[in-house]
């Protein structure tokens, strides 16, 4: 086209060449008659029309052009556009796999359902309430986790759709050439883009309608889900209010309902096995965190264990050192009875794992320790605990299970109250465990009376909370006792910090553990019964309503969740901090005989630490509680006025302490002297650093002024220390024979370097002696003035062995006298 036009202008120049021409020749020859200039007349409006011909034509060359770069412009969209599609729809939601996991989904459903949504039997039971709803919420969680893959999808799908259609809807596909070649051609472009597009729609609009599919069938069983979980919620909360009130006849009456018990037994072993899957799928960190507890907590008993056999410290009735018996078995009691509350809210199934392993533990930990008497109790006990266990984790009611409660609970009252009239009560260890026995036997009196008038689930939580009232509290009192027998172990042996003890100092631990460590076992059991207790989510709800409930100040909205939360995480942040300076401290905390060889800690590192743990706990915090950003500007801004203002000082404290610990001129433990104030550095910290003087006081010199003093640091030559003696001999001693002398006594003391080594050197002829200068290097600083006192004994007894005299000052008087013997007056 754009030859075409070409052409057409070359023409109509040539043509309007030709006609000027032909004027000029006309305009030349004179005498013209009219009828020539009727002819020039007619030639204008002839080169008028052909004008505007050719303008026309122009114009339709230029809409042509234009129309096929806009067409060529979609063709490349639809092609990007496809392109996209074709991808997407290859990576896009597998509907086979999503298939499999809602059916798997609504099997689950139907065995969480079971005895709850279906088979309900007379009544409900608490035990399968929790279980089943603990089930749905996570399966809830599945199904809306695919639904909202699904909408996305959904939305993706019909987004190229729409674009595609959109593309394909452009005016400019629709302007068609008036040259037939042309059109010829485009016709044949069009037929190639449609054929390409025709599957790639196709593919789009079944996927639309697959999708579309399991998205309603996703949509239903969400609504299915969430229904079942507000049912659950309606019986839970009856069953709150009406814990004291019967749900069943007596014992003796007819059942009202039958199921086949082994029906029952499947139903509590496929529920409680869903519980536990998806229980540790989301709680694998935790798991994990745990086996690293109880790794690090076995290697370090054994390490202590290997040091007591070493040592031959081990005693033959293992009293005291129960807790080196065997290391792995403690560490899982200890691990698993501190740290299983790091489990929010396991299921049952889980917890009766974590302590039957424990109590398998300290059953071997038992053997041969205890009386064969308290043996025999504990095996009774852990037995009956067992089997409450295994009752527990029977879902729904069943006259044979009342019976078995029946007759569970009457032997532990029966055997509490034995032991209690008649035990040998001077062979136990732990006589707390007295107690303990004695609220067993009461709560399962209390079962059995529950259990007889029909009042199922409070029978069953009272037959449970007795049994597991004893076990966790001679579980936990063991752990504290094992925990005082570990620290007070390690106390003795470990007489400085070690790099594998993480720089723990014993010494400063003591030989017992704080007193708030045994109100655990109360916490514990509290805790514990509380989860098997029907109204205990109730009874907490209004106390998570106040807390959670949202409140404004100005503009800021705030709940008490957020500032205890944000308090909470502070306060842990500074214990931690505390902790770390407590127990990581270092300085002088050796015994004696042990200074010389003790080995640098942490040190100075200790304040990076201790600023790292805050800071980590101060951001955290600020995250957690929500607090807006500009808020802290603002408190920031506050913070630079008054440093600004008054201020300075403390802050050129800060930011020396800040110095210190990143340059490090001085270290914990160094050897130093400061402006005449020499000692050892006992610690570092934000604003001031304190110095323990060699009379045993302890100097608070901020750093600031640590900072800006001259400071002698022996330590960092290696805590060694040059030491000069000055000594007089006589005039007529053998100079030689005195250097030998004192280089023999030099070499003979081990705590005296041999490199460099020692040297005398004459200094000068004094008043009444030839002065010499003994020089050699002690190992340690503290060793110089011991040894400076040794070597000056040492010298005095060669010389005096050697017959070498140290002159002291002296003058002779020489009195005159007359021949008479009288004094001579001087006049």
């Amino acid at each position: 086209m754009i030859k075409t036009t070409f052409h057409s202008l070359i023409c109509f120049t040539v043509f309007l060449l030709l006609a000027l021409s032909g004027q000029a020749q006309k305009k030349a020859a004179a005498g013209d008659s009219l009828a020539k200039d009727s002819n020039s007349r007619s030639f204008v409006v002839k080169m008028q029309a052909f004008a505007k011909v050719e303008a026309r034509k122009s114009a339709d060359d230029f809409a042509a052009d234009k129309a096929a770069l806009e067409q060529n412009k979609a063709f490349d969209e639809i092609k990007r556009t496809m392109q996209k599609a074709k991808i997407y729809l290859r990576t896009s939601v597998d509907t086979v796999s999503t298939k499999n996991i809602l059916a798997l989904i609504e099997k689950d459903f139907v065995t969480a359902g079971d005895g709850v949504l279906t088979n309900k039997g007379t009544a409900q039971t608490f035990r399968n309430l929790t279980a089943t709803s603990k089930v749905l919420n996570e399966l809830l969680n599945k199904a809306s986790v695919r639904k909202n893959l699904l909408d996305l999808h959904q939305q993706q799908l019909n987004t190229f759709r729409y674009e595609l259609d959109s593309l394909l809807s452009i005016p400019a596909l629709f302007r068609f050439s008036s040259d037939s070649t042309v059109l010829s051609k485009y016709i044949q472009q069009i037929a190639v883009v449609a054929f390409e597009v025709q599957p790639v729609d196709s593919a789009l609009k079944e996927g639309s309608i697959n999708n579309q599919a399991l998205l309603n069938r996703t949509n239903m069983l969400v609504f299915k889900l969430q229904t079942s979980l507000e049912e659950i919620a309606l019986y839970q909360k009856d069953m709150a209010d009406n814990m004291l009130k019967r749900e069943f006849g007596n014992i003796w009456d007819a059942t009202g309902y039958y199921r086949p018990f082994t029906e029952i037994l499947e139903q509590a072993g496929a529920k409680g096995m869903l519980t536990l899957v998806f229980y540790l799928e989301n709680n694998t960190g935790k798991l994990l965190i745990l086996l690293i507890l109880v790794c690090a907590s076995f290697f370090y008993l054994r390490s202590l264990k290997n040091i007591y056999k070493e040592n031959d410290l081990l005693s033959g009735n293992l009293e005291g050192q129960l807790v080196l018996r065997y290391p792995l078995l403690s560490a899982l009691l200890l691990v698993i009875n501190i740290f299983q509350f790091i489990f929010f809210s396991p299921p049952f199934v889980l917890s009766v794992t974590l302590w039957s392993v424990a109590c398998i533990s300290l059953t071997f930990l038992f053997h041969k320790f205890i009386t064969r008497y308290w043996m025999n109790v504990w095996l009774i006990m852990l037995v009956l605990f067992l089997i409450t266990a295994f009752d527990n984790l029977i879902l729904q009611a069943s006259r044979t299970e009342r019976w078995l409660m029946l007759v569970i609970a009457g032997m532990g009252m029966l055997s509490g109250a034995f032991i209690l009239l008649k035990g040998r009560k001077e062979e136990l260890k732990e006589k707390m465990i007295l107690v303990s026995i004695g609220f067993m036997a009461l709560l399962e009196f209390c079962s059995i009376m529950a259990n007889i008038f029909g009042r199922y689930n409070l029978s069953k939580t009272l037959l449970i909370s007795g049994y597991l009232n004893i076990v966790i509290a001679i579980l936990f009192l063991w752990t504290v006792r094992l925990i005082n027998e570990g620290l007070f172990l390690a106390f003795s042996v470990y007489t400085q910090q070690d790099k594998k003890l993480f720089y723990l100092n014993f010494d400063r631990v003591g030989k017992k553990i704080p007193g708030v460590f045994y109100v655990l076992p109360v916490l514990g059991w509290g805790i514990l019964f509380g989860r098997n207790y029907a109204g205990f989510d109730y009874l907490a709800e209004p106390l998570r309503e106040f807390f959670g409930r949202e409140r404004t100040l100005g503009s800021y909205t705030f709940s008490i969740n957020s500032l205890v939360l944000f308090i909470g995480i502070m306060a842990v942040a500074v214990v931690i901090s505390k902790i770390v300076s407590f127990f990581a401290s270092d300085g002088r905390f050796v015994r004696e005989k042990d200074e010389k060889n003790a080995k640098q800690g942490i040190g100075s590192w200790l304040l990076l630490v201790r600023i790292s743990i805050l800071s980590i706990g101060l951001f955290l915090a600020i995250a957690a509680a929500g607090i807006p950003v500009d808020r802290i500007t603002i408190v920031l801004g506050a913070l630079g006025v008054g440093i600004g203002f008054g201020l300075q000082t403390m802050v050129n404290h800060l930011v020396s302490g800040l110095i210190i610990a990143f340059e490090k001129p001085v270290n914990v433990g160094d050897i130093v002297d400061i402006d005449g104030q020499a000692g050892t550095m006992k610690s570092i910290g934000f604003r001031s650093s304190v110095i323990t003087t060699w009379d045993g006081a302890d100097v608070v010199m901020p750093n600031g002024d640590l900072l800006n003093s001259h400071l002698i640091n022996w330590s960092v030559g290696g805590n060694r220390r040059r030491v000069a003696i000055l000594i007089g001999v006589a005039y007529d001693s053998d100079l030689e024979a005195v250097k030998g002398l004192l280089l023999e006594i030099l070499n003979a003391d081990q705590r005296i370097m041999k490199k460099p080594a020692p040297f005398v050197q004459y200094e000068q002829f004094n008043s009444s002696s030839i002065d010499v200068k003994v020089y050699f290097w002690t190992r340690d600083f503290r060793d110089a003035l011991a040894i400076k006192s040794d070597v000056i004994i040492a010298v005095n007894t060669s010389f005096k062995q050697n017959h070498v005299k140290i002159p002291f000052p002296q003058q002779d008087v020489y009195i005159k006298t007359d021949s008479d013997g009288k004094r001579k007056e001087d006049e």
